[in-house]
């Protein structure tokens, strides 16, 4: 996988780039100036990730896989050390669905009643390959999503969801908390 170097992430205009950040040359970036990575980030082949007027912020630590979108007006956030699997969408806006409306990007607003809503990802959430994560959605500390799951509600700390609608399954150790502090105690952070 071939990565942009600085100096092509420079003159993208992105908010801000942290150190170590690894940046696929083939994920497409909208909005750059409304996108903020943090340090130590690795974004793989063909992501997209679309910042509206929310914007993107991406946390320290974290990995985005192969595949993935993130899209929207609402503000999306990635927490440090939190990661997305393949194929995972998250969506900060959403088209009405209920024939109410005329619906996709084409068509004027006062035609349409897309919904925006932010999107907050924790810190040390894993969310599986082919989930999708709706509008106004919280991940809160330490959730799991498995595989092919639909989160359209908000997931409470260290539990583990699975399913169309997610739903909690279970409980989450907590064990990669103390990892965590020593993997900074042993300054591998910097």
């Amino acid at each position: 996988m071939g990565f942009l170097s600085i100096e092509q992430i420079n003159q993208m205009g992105f908010a801000h780039v942290g150190k170590n950040s690894k940046l696929s040359e083939k994920a497409s970036f909208y909005n750059c100036q409304n996108i903020v990575i943090g340090d130590n980030v690795r974004i793989d082949d063909f992501c997209v990730l679309s910042a509206g007027s929310g914007g993107i912020e991406v946390g320290n630590y974290v990995h985005i896989a192969v595949s993935s979108l993130l899209i929207g007006r609402g503000k999306i956030t990635l927490h440090d050390f939190s990661g997305v699997s393949s194929r995972v969408s998250i969506y900060s806006s959403s088209d009405d669905y209920s024939g109410s409306a005329l619906t996709n990007p084409t068509v004027p607003e006062e035609f349409t009643n897309v919904a925006h809503a932010n999107v907050n990802i924790g810190r040390h959430v894993i969310i599986g390959a082919g989930s999708v994560v709706l509008p106004g959605v919280t991940l809160e500390e330490g959730v799991a999503v498995g595989a092919l799951s639909l989160v359209s509600k908000s997931c409470q700390a260290f539990g583990v969801y699975s399913g169309t609608p997610a739903r909690k399954i279970k409980e989450r150790k907590r064990d990669l908390l103390a990892l965590e502090q020593k993997f900074i105690s042993q300054g591998l952070s910097n």
